[in-house]
């Protein structure tokens, strides 16, 4: 679920700090050996205050609209990405906040989970961005697991693909993303940073990322 003048607010702000990079030949290889034409770095914001303020006001503004302040008790951020996004928007709420690793330390008291949650709390998932889901539902499992109610997500960002549409809806975690990947591939066309035949060769990433490569050539 998005906005829409929320979304194309946030993806030209994202365009605007280079947060979406485009690279055809050769594309970016991914950590999993995905290749993509695009590049999304949302931890970018965090270098920016101003793109950091206004992004963070269209998180608060979400969170009372379609949230509703009274059903956030407390915010989760997913490690290590999300934590800065968390933290802003905790602090401009004055609530109290937890962070989740991506697995359990090994060392000193161990556990997933750096600071308190009071068992029973309404829980916000923040995430910077959304691919596939796994890291929003390793953090909600792990607050669950602790007690804390959790029915809400809200993303900067996400690529919005079956799989992360599935494993949502599997876990119950409605997710609310201030903007999609389509949204800013569409906004930079607007703002001429992308051709029609490049935004053509980036749709057919969207619509199937793991074989585009050898549709495209590049495999």
């Amino acid at each position: 679920m998005t906005t829409n003048n929320i979304s194309e607010k946030v993806a030209k702000l994202l365009l605007g700090i280079g947060g979406m990079t485009f690279r055809f030949d050769p594309p970016f290889t991914y950590t999993s050996g995905l290749k993509s034409p695009v590049y999304l770095d949302n931890r970018l914001v965090m270098s920016y205050p101003k793109v950091r303020r206004e992004i963070i006001g269209c998180y608060i503004k979400v969170i009372k609209d379609q949230v509703g302040i009274q059903n956030v008790e407390w915010i989760s951020a997913t490690a290590t990405a999300a934590i800065p996004h968390g933290a802003w928007v905790a602090e401009k709420l004055h609530l109290p906040m937890v962070y989740v690793r991506p697995s359990t330390k090994t060392y000193g008291k161990g556990g997933k989970v750096e600071g308190y949650l009071k068992k029973g709390s309404k829980v916000l998932i923040i995430e910077d961005h959304i691919s596939t889901a796994e890291s929003v539902v390793n953090n909600t499992v792990t607050i669950r697991e602790l007690g804390g109610e959790v029915n809400y997500c809200i993303a900067t960002s996400t690529y919005d693909t079956l799989k992360s549409q599935e494993t949502l809806k599997a876990n119950k975690i409605k997710l609310i993303a201030l903007t999609t990947g389509k949204v800013i591939v569409e906004t930079a066309l607007k703002e001429r940073i992308l051709t029609s035949k490049e935004k053509e060769i980036v749709d057919l990433w969207f619509q199937d990322p793991p074989n585009w490569a050898k549709k495209v050539g590049f495999a």
